[in-house]
Order: C-alpha cells, then sequence, then structure tokens
C-alpha cells in the first residue's frame, strides 16, 4: 500500500559554491517525486536547503573579506532563487544556522552523551577541510584527499567522539533486512564499508569556532557532518509544529536522495546516530551518479560549470528539469551535453509532443467553426490509459524518473500514430470522435507530465480550454465523454532552428582553453623499434572507461572470453577479448576496465565484437589497464 506520509529531502547543500547543474539534478529529483506524491494525496513534505558551518565556510568568507554569517547568507540566496527559478516546490528550506536546527543539534548531542555513547579522545591524522573528513593513511591515493585529489592537512586535537563501531552489528542487519540502498552498487560499498574497520567518529573540532558550539563543554564545536545530517531530523519537529504531522514516525515513507560521493555519511553515520538516539531509519538512501561535462569533470579551473539557471532563462525550467531526468536512468552517472539538451528539445518536446498538440488544435479549429468538440458518441479508451496510468505510477513509487517519462512518451506517440491511422482529415472521418479522444489522451499527458514540466503541463491544459487551467493535478482517469473548447494552438515548445542552435552553444559554452603543446617524445631508435605514430593519428582513437557486467568462455575458443561492459551513458556493449588464460569469468565482473569504443565491430568465432578492452603483455597478457573504482565516472573519455 502506499505512504499516507511521504518525506523526502535533498542533501543541504554546502555554501562553498553557487548551485551547479549536479545540485539541481538532485533537487528536481526531489521535486518531482514530490509532486508525484501530491498528485496521489499523501501528505507530502519536500525538505531542502543548505550547510552553513565549518572551517571551510570560515576560510572562504575570511578571504572575501566578510564574515561567515553574511557569506552563507549570500549563498543560501543564490540557491533560494536558483530553485524558484527551476520550480522546486519546496516545503522547508532549513538552514544549518536556524536557530531551532541549533538547538535540536544539541539536544540530540545530549541525549547521545547520556547514553554513552559519545567520549573524549584525543586524535592525529590526515584531514580534508574541503570534506571536513579525517582520512586514514590508506584511504589516501599518493597523499592527497581520494576524493579531491588535493593534499590533506596533519590534524592534531582533542574530540569528543561517537561509539560509531557500537552499530556495526546493527547496522549490518538493517541492510541484510532492509536493502535501503540504492542502487545496488552503492549498498555493496557501504556494506563492504561496515564490514571492514568502523572506526569511531570524531564529531567535534576546537580548530576553528564557526560551528554550532558543544553543549556544556566550551571550546568545542559540533562536527560538521552530525550538524548537517541532524537536519532531517530537525525539520520535522518544525514541520509538526506547523502543520501538526510527524514526519518521522511510522507510516511516513522518508526517503534521503544525494549524489554517491557522499553515501556513507547518509547511509553509515546518520542511521548510526539514530540508533544511538533511539529514532526510526530512514526507508531509502538514494544516491545518484555524477554528472560531467562533455566527458570531462565539473572543474572551476578547465570552465566547466554548467549553471542550470542559465539554461532555464532560454529554454524554460521545464526543458531543463525534463533532460536531466530522461538523459540519465536515476542511480547511474550521466555525461551532460549542450548539443544532447538541444536535441532532446527539438525531438522529443518540439516535435513529439509539441506538434501532437499543435495539429490537433489546428484540425480541431479548421474542422469546426465554433472550435469546440462535442462528446463524443462514445467513451472508448483507445490509448489504454489505465495500463499507462498503472506503469507510470509504479515507476514514481520506485523513484524511477526515467522509466515513468518513457512511459508518458510512448503515450505520445501512440497518439500520434492514432491520428495517423484514423485520418480525421478524411471526409468521411469521425472528427468528433477521433478529436475528442486526442484532446483527453493530451489533457491525460498534461498530468502525467506534471511532475517534470509543471508550467509547461498547466499551459497545455490551458490550450485545451481555459476551463481546464483550475485542474488540480492528480493521477489521470479516462474521461471519454468530455467536452472540449480548446483554444488555437501556441506552440509548448517552439524549434529551434540551426541559427538559434548555434547561438544558444556559442552563449552557453565557456571560452576554449589553450591546452599545452604534447610533451616532446623520445624518438631515437634506443627509444622503441616500433613505428612512430603521429599525435593526430593517435586522437583519432574513442578510449572511454568501461565496468564489465559479466563475463562468459565463448564456446570451442580456449583464449576468448565474451564480456558484457557498462559505458554508463554510452550504453551497453559485448566484446570478445583474448583473456581467458590470464583471468577467470568470476574474476573480472565489477572491473572497471579501458574500452577502444570507435573500432570496427568484428565477428570473431561466430561472435560479434563491439570494441576492444587495453591489456599488457606482450607474449601473454598479463594484466588489464583498469581504473580505480568510481574514481571516474563509466563512458568518461580516457585522454
Amino acid at each position: 500500500m502506499p505512504a499516507s506520509r511521504f518525506y523526502i529531502t535533498t542533501p543541504l547543500y554546502y555554501v562553498s559554491d553557487p548551485p551547479h547543474i549536479g545540485h539541481a539534478y538532485t533537487t528536481i529529483v526531489a521535486d518531482a517525486a514530490a509532486r508525484f506524491h501530491r498528485m496521489r494525496g499523501d501528505v507530502t513534505h519536500f525538505l531542502t536547503g543548505t550547510d552553513e558551518h565549518g572551517q571551510k565556510i570560515a576560510r572562504i568568507a575570511e578571504e572575501r573579506g566578510k564574515t561567515p554569517k553574511d557569506f552563507s547568507d549570500e549563498i543560501a540566496g543564490a540557491y533560494k532563487q536558483a530553485w524558484q527559478q527551476l520550480g522546486i516546490s519546496y516545503d522547508d528550506f532549513i538552514r544549518t544556522t536556524d536557530a531551532d536546527h541549533e538547538a535540536e543539534v544539541q539536544a540530540l548531542w545530549r541525549t547521545l552523551e547520556a547514553r554513552g555513547d559519545i567520549y573524549l579522545a584525543e586524535y592525529e591524522g590526515p584531514y580534508c577541510v574541503a570534506c571536513e573528513q579525517f582520512y586514514t593513511d590508506k584511504e589516501l591515493v599518493d597523499g592527497n584527499c581520494p576524493v579531491h585529489k588535493r593534499p590533506v592537512d596533519t590534524l592534531k586535537e582533542s574530540s569528543y567522539y561517537f561509539r560509531l563501531s557500537k552499530y556495526r552489528d546493527a547496522l549490518l542487519t538493517w541492510y541484510a533486512e532492509k536493502n535501503p540502498v540504492e542502487p545496488p552498487q552503492r549498498m555493496n560499498e557501504v556494506r563492504a564499508f561496515v564490514e571492514g574497520d568502523l572506526r569511531d567518529l570524531s564529531v567535534s573540532r576546537t580548530t576553528f569556532t564557526w560551528g554550532i558550539p558543544v553543549p556544556d563543554h566550551p571550546g568545542h564545536v559540533v562536527y560538521v557532518w552530525m550538524d548537517a545530517l541532524s537536519n532531517y531530523y530537525s525539520a520535522t519537529k518544525r514541520a509538526a509544529a506547523t502543520h501538526g504531522v510527524d514526519f518521522w514516525s511510522d507510516g511516513t515513507r522518508i526517503v534521503h536522495v544525494m549524489g554517491k560521493e557522499i553515501s556513507r555519511f547518509h547511509a553509515v553515520y546518520w542511521p548510526a546516530l539514530l540508533m544511538a538516539a533511539g529514532l526510526r531509519l530512514p526507508d531509502t538512501v538514494l544516491c545518484h551518479g555524477w554528472w560531467t561535462v562533455d566527458g570531462e569533470k565539473m572543474s572551476k579551473t578547465v570552465g566547466n560549470i554548467v549553471d542550470p539557471t542559465k539554461l532555464a532563462d532560454d529554454l524554460g525550467a521545464d526543458a531543463v528539469r525534463y533532460f536531466v531526468l530522461r538523459e540519465v536512468p536515476l542511480g547511474l552517472d550521466g555525461d551532460f551535453s549542450h548539443e544532447a539538451l538541444l536535441q532532446r528539445f527539438n525531438s522529443e518536446l518540439a516535435n513529439d509532443l509539441g506538434n501532437l498538440l499543435n495539429r490537433t488544435l489546428g484540425m480541431v479549429h479548421k474542422y469546426f467553426a465554433d472550435g469546440h468538440v462535442a462528446a463524443r458518441a462514445t467513451a472508448a479508451d483507445p490509448f489504454d490509459t489505465a495500463a499507462t496510468v498503472d506503469a507510470w505510477s509504479k515507476h514514481w513509487d520506485a523513484l524511477e524518473p526515467s522509466k515513468a517519462l518513457d512511459v508518458c512518451f510512448a503515450m505520445v506517440r501512440r497518439c500520434n500514430t492514432y491520428i495517423d491511422q484514423q485520418a480525421p482529415w478524411k471526409a468521411e472521418s469521425d472528427k468528433v470522435l477521433i478529436l475528442g479522444n486526442v484532446l483527453e489522451c493530451c489533457r491525460t499527458l498534461a498530468h502525467l507530465l506534471s511532475p517534470v514540466m509543471p508550467e509547461r503541463s498547466r499551459a497545455l491544459l490551458h490550450q485545451l480550454g481555459p476551463e481546464l487551467s483550475a485542474e488540480v493535478f492528480a493521477v489521470p482517469v479516462w474521461e471519454g465523454m468530455r467536452p472540449f473548447s480548446p483554444l488555437p494552438g501556441v506552440p509548448l515548445f517552439p524549434r529551434l532552428d540551426d541559427d538559434r542552435k548555434k547561438a544558444l552553444l556559442d552563449k552557453w559554452r565557456p571560452a576554449p582553453i589553450e591546452k599545452a603543446a604534447p610533451a616532446v617524445i623520445d624518438a631515437s631508435p634506443s627509444a622503441s623499434t616500433d613505428p612512430m605514430l603521429k599525435y593526430d593519428d593517435f586522437a583519432k582513437l574513442e578510449l572511454r572507461t568501461a565496468q564489465i557486467l559479466s563475463a562468459e568462455p565463448v564456446p570451442k575458443a580456449k583464449k576468448l572470453l565474451l564480456l558484457k561492459v557498462d559505458l554508463g551513458p554510452h550504453g551497453q556493449r559485448q566484446v570478445v577479448a583474448g583473456i581467458a588464460e590470464a583471468y577467470q569469468p568470476a574474476q573480472l565482473v565489477g572491473k572497471r576496465v579501458i574500452l577502444v569504443c570507435n573500432l570496427e565491430p568484428a565477428t570473431i568465432r561466430g561472435v560479434r565484437s563491439e570494441g576492444m578492452i587495453l591489456a599488457a603483455g606482450d607474449d601473454a597478457i598479463l594484466g588489464l589497464s583498469t581504473v580505480e573504482p568510481d574514481s571516474v565516472p563509466l563512458g568518461s573519455r580516457v585522454r
């Protein structure tokens, strides 16, 4: 049974920088899910906000000549403005500098301390200010932070600790019974971390003051992650005071949405803190993938940070919302491409959906003098709406927005095909029945698309008839006898011509950064006996990261294995590789390898091979060229 209460959160966004497309993606996912649950009649609460404490914020504010609070106010305002531009319908925007949040964090601290789960100790070790996190020497990569790839500080201080190790078995039991982390690979990573050397967690700092004071212990401030994670619970207290609804109670479905890089905080530290406090646990910790831009990691240095508000200014917020939810299945890594955004805008929004409405309204006003389509003689549904709505609902319940959109656009295609087959332009056709059915299909689509495109869905309803503008978005049912008095068609998504597309690309893209010349290669005979390869020839190779999903022997081929590999946003392929003498199939599953993607497909021993993986060895295979798990998104270009 669906939950009667639904509570969904984004992470609190760190105020070190204004929002970019990655922040927008998380928030749009949560917003669309919240809109769906409101449509279904669930009592829904959608929370977002900003994380404003910590050493990093204090440093940035000082560098900019501002107080930490003034700097936080500025960036928090930028988030609120961005969310307004993108149509985000949050119910609460919490800030960790809010007084009621501070009081709840201190109350949680006192509870944990009273239960003996917080103690004082001294610690010295590697600390990343950007992460606000201690690391072990083993976790560092060449002495650098494994996330930011930058040098870490060595921090020594007296700190209060939370007995995280105490909750190891309870966490593993929760994982086994509830399987709360999505997608499965993130669940496996979190479980492996907890099964390992789970150490107690430092939860206070003394080297700076910009944070919530630890109650009864002057000189200590609460660790920024304990502070930030507690917002999910503290916000429900203000919701209860305002609306009289306890969203942190049984009967509420609680979903946390965040990027995969902070899954450990949400799936290990946060539930352990809740266990220690005697509070219920969330139902789902949903970890989505990373967005690259044209195959490159977003970076200030490269200058490829995508500002979603600029895209919304030019294409409308709903087009941006649609693209990020449609482009990549939730949970996988995605690659943002401005060309792909424009292509989907034209092909799916302008051509498929927009043209369906425009051609229908055009025929209504051509064939009916008053532009009025009377109630049809039959209420039969030619589009199997009930099955469509059922599939759509299940996908939203499972937090699968891309699949929910697949269902919607399958209905768009069925409706366009129906028009072509029924041919209302023929004299003998039943124009009232045909066009009435299409208008009802468009009304249904307005509701189905509203979680993702609320503003354009409202505009669609308005064009179907001003009286429909006030319809409350709800899970639709087929109303086959409804009359319509539609307005003349105004394009929902005006098609972009080549000149407009070029102008937008020139506007959105950063100025090209001059690249260093290729390094001089020692081409003397002693350096290599192989023919020299020109740089332009090497540049023709398309090398991308891929993950091996499955491996099995090729029949009657001693050296060959058939691999199925995942290239993230570039799809899946099968590759025949001559590595069977070096690897057992089970050893390969999960490995991240480098794939030559633009190699002409070949048939080897009767099996189609769609690429080549890179391996090392002269006479025999000695090893594969691999990348560290999660160090780069699947499908990233190797250069």
